[in-house]
């Protein structure tokens, strides 16, 4: 691969001139377009990126005059340098063009010394002009993905190479009026697995691809702080130590490297490959700013998930507590939490309702924490002032659990679990809607499971005795004590009920 010529568009109606001018410029590695006429050289504009225009002013039709003011007046191509090329010498004819906009001036006959520099010095400002405009659409786009990125910030679903993948598509040219950025991406990163691999990227037909190589090449090195790096293929004598080592080793991918600019760390390294132009200490910049904000994101995204993994270890261990006097009943605790699951996503509710309620579902006795132990285990019926104490347990639950709220649902659940559709429940007496959905959902998932355990005033029943005594009522439980739905859910579904069970029996 070559780095991008200057493209020069040539505007004359006599071809002759066309043909001049390509003579003094292609040798000199310009790639020249021709154009005979104003609609012509128009046209081109429209459908080709120009570095430079050379433009005749004496043409039929649409003049060198009108051509210029069209070009200085469109946003998209006011920035491409303008040379009016006139036999005419009067100061009006000046005048006119500077009015019109043009850089500069070229008189006839050519003179080949005088046209070459001052191609050369206008094609350096309009490089400059386009380096200083794709930074600033580059600083905008930065902004606007970070902006995206802290609205869609999913920290317990981050996935480091899916935001890879955002970063090299601000990177990669994927348009033809991105001819200056990189063609080839190679990115080494740990993939789900936590495995480190190599990808590439390109963009094939207009869209970005990565593939996965399976090439082992030893990052050794890799840095032990992250470093930086760019290269021009005329420095390669220049580059020494470490980085002509990395330059060695990225050979082996079989690419031609004109120029690159590689990013080192100690767990990531991005190498951008054949910008269109030589690489600069800015374009370093860019692709450190990008790394480093991933990184960012991901040392943000384990600390977050460590503290959750926290956060659901003191859920369980205080669950656990709450059983830890009850009568043996197994993995009950982890059965609820599936079972409200269960319930909670087969009546529509969120994704992030079901999550919470399977973890937060586990605490709905933490309130027997405060009952005395003699109670919770006496084999004997319970008398009034026992089962009274029993009665207090969705209390104590809530005040254990708080106002906190990363713990709002788990307090509902511990409050109103024993409360019952009909209004005959405790300890509010609540009815209906009145009752959070989640003490709802809880309610019917705790009766199945007591149902299918053995207590000291009942045997275990199988699946098909509890279901017809939560449909069907035995006298001392009702379907009317349950949400309608939630009962509908669970005669719609209740053979998963009965696996969950089997599963998790322990």
């Amino acid at each position: 691969m070559e780095t991008n010529k200057a493209r020069i568009l040539c505007v004359d109606d006599e071809s002759i001139n066309i043909k001049l001018l390509e003579a003094i410029l292609e040798p000199q590695g310009y790639e020249v377009i021709g154009a005979t006429s104003g609609q012509e050289a128009w046209e081109r504009l429209q459908a080709l990126p120009i570095d430079l225009v050379l433009l005749d002013v004496m043409m039929p039709g649409m003049n060198g005059f009108d051509v210029c003011r069209q070009i200085k007046g469109s946003e998209e191509l006011r920035d491409i340098p303008v040379v009016m090329i006139t036999a005419l010498s009067s100061k009006n004819d000046r005048i006119l063009g500077i009015e019109a906009g043009a850089d500069d001036y070229l008189t006839k006959p050519f003179d080949r010394a005088e046209v070459l520099a001052r191609v050369k010095m206008l094609v350096k400002v309009k490089a400059l002009n386009d380096q200083l405009n794709n930074g600033y659409k580059t600083i905008l786009g930065m902004t606007s993905s970070a902006r995206q990125l802290i609205q869609r910030f999913e920290p317990l679903d981050f996935d480091l190479l899916d935001k890879m993948d955002g970063l090299v598509g601000q990177i990669i040219g994927q348009h033809d009026e991105m001819r200056d950025r990189p063609r080839t991406m190679l990115v080494h990163a740990p993939n789900s697995a936590g495995k480190s691999c190599w990808y590439r990227y390109e963009v094939v037909a207009g869209k970005l691809t990565r593939t996965s190589l399976a090439l082992e090449i030893p990052l050794e090195f890799s840095a032990e702080r992250e470093e930086i790096f760019f290269y021009n293929q005329p420095e390669h004598g220049e580059i020494e130590g470490k980085h002509r080592g990395c330059l060695e080793k990225l050979r082996a991918f079989e690419l031609p490297i004109i120029n690159l600019v590689c990013y080192l760390g100690s767990s990531i390294c991005v190498v951008a490959i054949n910008y269109g132009r030589e690489v600069t200490r800015y374009d370093a910049s860019v692709i450190e700013s990008l790394v480093t904000q991933t990184l960012f994101l991901k040392s943000i995204a384990g600390q977050i998930s460590e503290t959750e993994d926290a956060f659901t270890y003191t859920v369980h261990a205080l669950a656990r507590a709450s059983e830890a006097n009850d009568e043996n009943t197994g993995n009950h605790i982890l059965r609820v939490g599936e079972y409200c699951a269960l319930i909670a996503d087969r009546i529509g509710m969120s994704d992030q309702f079901v999550s919470i309620i399977r973890l937060q579902a586990l605490m709905h006795d933490v309130g027997k924490i405060h009952i005395h132990p003699d109670i919770l285990k006496k084999p004997d019926k319970l008398t009034d002032e026992e089962f009274a104490q029993i009665r207090l347990h969705p209390l104590y639950g809530a005040k254990i659990l708080g106002s906190h709220p990363r713990l709002t649902m788990a307090a509902e659940i511990a409050l109103s679990h024993h409360e019952r559709w009909d209004g005959g429940g405790y300890p509010n007496r609540l009815a209906g809607q009145q009752i959070p959905i989640s003490g709802r959902i809880m309610n019917l998932a705790d009766q199945y499971d007591a149902m299918r355990n053995a207590r000291v005033y009942k045997p275990a029943f199988d699946h098909a005795k509890t279901c017809t005594i939560l449909i069907e009522g035995d006298g001392r439980t009702m379907p009317g004590h349950f949400d309608p739905q939630v009962l509908a859910v669970f005669r719609e579904n209740a053979a998963e009920f009965d696996a969950i069970y089997e599963r998790l029996k322990g």
